[in-house]
């Protein structure tokens, strides 16, 4: 196969799809993501935000082809025809997985999508497409699920992932707010390859991109706070979610005790501690390697110094209830920080 295909696109206007894209995008397992929206319930909020995995998907190939390209030029790396498609597959097929409703189904405590990746990439027509491609499932399933080893591999799951890039950009766009501006292009130029923290080779940032980076971790925090946690997003998400444990005992007993039916209370109160975290080497000028993690990131940027205040400020304890009751906010806070077996001694 030597031909390929141009798309447009509303985020990045041309993206180019190889021969290897093209070989599986018409695949069942592809084109179900054209049904699956990117943002779940937002689009209840934000009208516009009705876009799929498919077009995320399509973004995040073509990020990775640019990143791929571009680290090339610079004689950052030197890969092989299949090394190549691997990556830019991997990219193409990290959503696979993915379930309807964004992760509101991983939220009540569904396998996570990466792991249902593994089903879509060893079975069916997508499986045959792969092989007749030379492109290892197990390989490409190593590279989505964070388990590879492959220098560029940060290029797929990693603080600095294509997946990160398209989807804050995209939904953002979507959304028609201007929470998600990051500078992609600077970002893509910035990267290298430098000894991560075990000392073997892996996707780096270079000093000159630090501003950029900075701009995609306020990006992520704004849309957390604006759009992904939007009170009404979540009020959807909420009781889209059947959680038959703990939560949903707490719920139907606070619930008995305001005068509501049981499954007219819920809770929500979400989590994403990992939200402003960093790990990838940082190139300085003078060639010397440090690593953005932890305390060596707050050095280099200003945001990781406040992130856990940042966090705090982004989440926020609500009770939606399907009816009139008065819930005492005190009461409610006083639960939370309870031990996990007082609470459900307390919910019985």
């Amino acid at each position: 196969m030597t031909g390929f295909e141009v798309v447009r696109d509303p985020l990045w206007n041309n993206i180019r799809l190889d021969p290897e894209a093209l070989a599986v995008i018409d695949t069942p397992a592809v084109q179900r993501l054209r049904y699956v929206r990117q943002l779940g319930h937002a689009f209840l909020v934000y009208p516009g935000a009705t876009h799929s995995r498919f077009e995320h998907a399509l973004g995040a190939y073509h990020l990775a082809r640019r990143a791929l390209a571009q680290l090339e030029d610079a004689s950052d790396a030197c890969l092989d025809g299949p090394e190549r498609a691997r990556h830019k597959l991997a990219a193409l097929l990290h959503d696979i997985g993915h379930y309807p409703f964004s992760h509101a189904l991983e939220e009540a405590g569904l396998p996570h999508h990466e792991r249902l990746a593994e089903r879509r990439l060893l079975h069916g027509e997508l499986a045959e497409q792969l092989a007749r491609l030379g492109a290892p499932a197990a390989e490409l399933l190593a590279l989505i699920q964070g388990r590879s080893k492959a220098p560029l591999a940060g290029l797929v799951s990693g603080s600095l992932d294509v997946d990160k890039l398209d989807y804050l950009s995209r939904d953002a766009w979507m959304c028609g707010v201007p929470y998600g501006v990051i500078d992609v292009d600077r970002l893509l130029t910035s990267l290298t390859v430098a000894p991560g923290a075990d000392g073997r080779p892996t996707v780096a940032l270079h000093e000159k991109g630090l501003a950029s980076l900075e701009s995609l971790l306020f990006a992520k925090y704004q849309m957390y706070r604006n759009v992904y946690w939007h009170h009404a997003v979540r009020s959807a998400t909420a009781m889209s979610a059947d959680d038959p444990g703990l939560v949903e005992r707490v719920e139907d007993r606070l619930a008995r005790d305001v005068g509501l039916e049981p499954g007219a209370l819920f809770l929500d109160f979400p989590a994403k501690p990992d939200m402003l975290a960093l790990d990838l080497p940082l190139v300085k000028r003078d060639g010397s390697v440090t690593h953005l993690a932890g305390a060596e990131a707050a050095a280099h940027l200003g945001l990781p110094r406040v992130a856990a205040e940042l966090y705090r400020s982004a989440r926020r304890l609500r009770v939606f209830v399907l009816g009139e009751a008065r819930v005492e906010a005190k009461r409610i806070a006083e639960l939370v920080m309870l031990p996990r077996e007082a609470v459900a001694a307390w919910a019985g």
